[in-house]
């Protein structure tokens, strides 16, 4: 049957998983967005219709900021699908292009179809570059109820190795794109007063941030301070009205997780270790990043809530599991 973590076929209650051992840890694109995506994840549908009737919709009349979408299997874009069915009105962002505009031509094929009020670039690693979307979108919407924060990164020669053979240039550059970048945007919108008085502010983090995932590494260190951040936003943007959260969505499949090592296999152990036998998808994400968002949430604020099918609170693998690698 094989080990946990090593494993090739293990019988999960009469599901047969199988998963291709690795003897080295995936090395994929920077990661640019959050930890996202799935195995089998539904492609964007740019056919949407922008003149829907969503005048009734939970963000009828609410505006907000969106950060970091990567591409269709994007978390952000999950929750960015649901925020515009419910009548949202956004800005985007994206990474600044070189002499070609591959970023923003990626995301304007996602955000165009949903009638996006603008897009612009953001180095989240330049002040100059958030305080322009901050006068952004306060000339577009004077103010705005949500932002959605998804940002993360850490090169992979820092990503893929030990913790402790992190260099500290790849640390630092991690610490401040994926945890310090959380509050650079947090103040500038409070210093440039775009803030509703009934906002909030959501990012995305994941469980690796907790506790140990073999994989994860410095993003785990990473996230870590970035939920610390939220707690201390949360106390300090509470009195204005603003609520910070953070969703911490299980393991799913996209350009960031190609950078974690045995994700396969991660893959398969959250479905067979879960309460529900079951990994998340898309549509969990989504639906749970737009309540968060929403006047649904008014008295949540501080918290890392887990979209992950209540893996998380396993302290032991369930009985079927323990039975299924041992006999």
């Amino acid at each position: 049957m094989g080990k946990v973590f090593g494993w090739e076929t293990v019988n999960f209650n009469r599901l047969e998983v199988s998963v291709r051992p690795s003897s080295t840890n995936l090395v994929g694109p920077p990661i640019i967005s959050e930890f996202t995506g799935r195995a089998m994840c539904r492609a964007a549908d740019t056919t949407t219709d922008v003149g829907r009737d969503n005048k009734m919709g939970l963000f009828a009349g609410k505006k907000g900021l969106i950060l970091g979408i990567a591409n269709q299997f994007s978390i952000a874009w999950a929750i960015t699908e649901k925020l515009h069915e419910q009548g949202a009105e956004m800005g985007f962002t994206h990474l600044p292009d070189g002499d070609r505009p591959k970023n923003e031509k990626k995301l304007r094929k996602l955000v165009d179809p949903i009638g996006a009020k603008f897009t612009m670039p953001c180095d989240v690693c330049d002040d100059a570059h958030i305080e322009a979307v901050m006068d952004k979108a306060k000339a577009e919407f004077g103010q705005i109820d949500f932002i959605l924060h998804s940002i993360a990164f850490a090169s992979p020669a820092d990503l893929t190795g030990p913790t402790y053979a992190a260099s500290r240039k790849g640390y630092l550059q991690a610490m401040e794109i994926s945890a310090y970048s959380l509050l650079a945007v947090a103040g500038a919108a409070k210093k440039k007063d775009i803030l509703s008085k009934n906002s909030s502010i959501l990012t995305l983090s994941y469980f690796g941030g907790e506790e140990v995932i073999p994989g994860y590494n410095l993003m785990g260190i990473c996230k870590a301070a970035l939920e610390c951040g939220v707690r201390y936003l949360a106390s300090e943007l509470g009195p204005d009205g603003c609520r910070v959260n953070a969703l911490s969505a299980g393991p799913l499949k996209t350009v960031s997780a190609q950078g974690v090592g045995d994700f396969d296999q991660m893959l398969a152990l959250y479905g067979a270790m879960s309460p529900m036998r079951d990994n998340i998808d898309m549509e969990d994400v989504g639906k749970s990043g737009m309540f968060l968002l929403s006047d649904l949430a008014s008295g949540i604020t501080a918290e890392t809530v887990h979209v992950d099918k209540g893996f998380s609170k396993m302290g032991a693998p369930p009985a079927d599991f323990v039975e299924s690698i041992s006999g």
